[in-house]
């Protein structure tokens, strides 16, 4: 049997999902640099640059990246940042992630497929450049 988790813990997570979503990179990448892993995933397996990816803020997914967050984590969907991204249109956030070396193939659906399905060809112009 498990024991619950730190009340205090889960709150101080919560906080750090939070930056991540809002894109208050400065707060957040203080986090990453006193310590907090720049993989933390929450209980959906999203992780921070996912996070960051799906709500558009490009800044805090460089800033992630660049502090060693990977940048195809898949969460317990199978989505990656990636195809997030796609999904929601954000063309500087896909930027961003394809410049961290993200892999459009990677995933399921994949950033590929899913700007297929959306009729992106813009997208797959891209994906094909890199």
């Amino acid at each position: 049997m498990s024991e619950a988790p730190d009340p205090e813990v889960v709150e101080l997570a919560t906080k750090i999902f939070d930056l991540a979503r809002r894109g208050q990179t400065e707060a957040l990448v203080s986090y990453v640099d006193a310590g907090v892993p720049a993989n933390l995933t929450n209980d959906r397996g999203d992780s921070l640059v996912m996070l960051a990816a799906y709500h558009g803020h490009a800044e805090a997914v460089r800033a992630l990246l660049a502090r060693g967050a990977a940048a195809d984590e898949v969460n317990d969907r199978g989505q990656t940042p990636l195809a997030g991204a796609v999904f929601k249109g954000e063309t500087e956030v896909i930027k961003a992630l394809l410049e961290g070396g993200a892999d459009p193939a990677a995933g399921t659906p994949s950033a590929v497929d899913t700007a297929r399905m959306f009729g992106k060809a813009e997208l797959l112009e891209l994906f094909g450049a890199h």
